[in-house]
């Protein structure tokens, strides 16, 4: 295809990554960071896709910036980030669509370790939204023989897939630190993909989208990996080191951590069952201990596996 200019804002591995892919597809790429040296400015000039790989935190505030540089309409903004904004419980593809109500938001998600796409190994993706036609061009830039990209109409749902998942790699991440075995986990799994449907249906997605590449594909792989900083928090803690030793020594952000707070203040307002976000929550706040938090989840009352 026509060779088409990418900014891409974060230089983590992520950003790093997609990068590197549409570079091998001929692409032109220019990166951008905080600490770099180039202008956003300069960066955007003759972008035709800008691409956001940063972390939730910053989404508003580079999202604003940008906003007082000369972005043309035909511009598609492409989401990578995981994350749920505190103040607002807004997604970053909300943030975008807000700040630019006229042109094409997509967002990219799926089981997509970067450090497994840095060395060429095989993944699959999903990048989601209401234009058609930004969606198609998106796919087109990043699909290669070693990264399959699929379109969706469910951008809400690619979206929270990738969000709501990485609470669950944290607990995950305890069942295999607490050596509870494969049984464990596989229910553990399970039922965290019902409660990620459960409060994505309450929030406008549809269902059959998590049961899809960016729902339990990416599951699947974040609560499987040792290279998931969500599930890294989780295993560390069950191993006996705090919250703030884990986070401090961590390369990058664990999203789920700000996730689990910001689903706890939906589920207290809506009185929505999520009984694993409510343990992995106190175990982050330091109300239990991880063994505390598995008594909880096993001692519950018993029900129909479906109500």
């Amino acid at each position: 295809m026509q060779e088409t200019t990418i900014a891409i804002l974060g230089a983590g591995a992520w950003g790093t990554a997609l990068g590197n892919l549409a570079v091998a597809n001929g692409h032109r790429v220019l990166l951008w960071s905080r600490r770099g040296t180039k202008t956003l400015d300069a960066v955007l000039q003759e972008a035709q896709i800008v691409l956001s790989a940063i972390s939730m935190k910053g989404v508003r505030d580079v999202a604003s910036q940008i906003k007082s540089c000369p972005v043309s309409p035909e511009t598609i903004f492409v989401t990578a980030t995981k994350g749920l904004e505190p103040t607002t419980s807004a997604t970053p593809s909300q943030i975008w669509q807000t700040t630019f109500p006229d042109n094409g938001v997509v967002v990219l998600s799926g089981p997509n370790l970067s450090a497994e796409i840095q060395k060429s190994l095989p993944a699959a993706t999903v990048v989601a939204s209401n234009n058609t036609t930004a969606a198609k061009k998106v796919q087109m830039v990043f699909s290669s023989p070693r990264f399959r990209v699929y379109t969706n109409p469910d951008p809400l749902g690619v979206e929270l897939g990738g969000t709501l998942k990485n609470v669950m790699a944290i607990a995950a991440g305890v069942c295999d630190g607490l050596q509870l075995g494969t049984n464990a986990k596989a229910a553990l799994v399970t039922r965290g993909l019902t409660e990620m449907v459960r409060i994505g249906n309450f929030l406008g997605a549809k269902t059959e989208t998590f049961y899809g590449l960016s729902g339990l594909g990416d599951l699947l792989a974040t609560c499987n990996s040792p290279l998931s900083r969500n599930y890294q928090v989780g295993y560390q803690m069950a191993c006996g080191k705090t919250l703030t030793n884990i986070l401090a020594n961590l390369p990058g952000t664990a999203e789920g951590v700000n996730t689990c707070q910001v689903l706890m203040q939906l589920v207290k307002q809506q009185n929505i069952a999520m009984p694993i976000t409510e343990q992995v929550y106190r175990l982050l706040q330091g109300d239990v201990t991880p063994q505390q938090a598995l008594d909880e989840l096993m001692l519950r009352d018993i029900k129909p596996e479906y109500h």
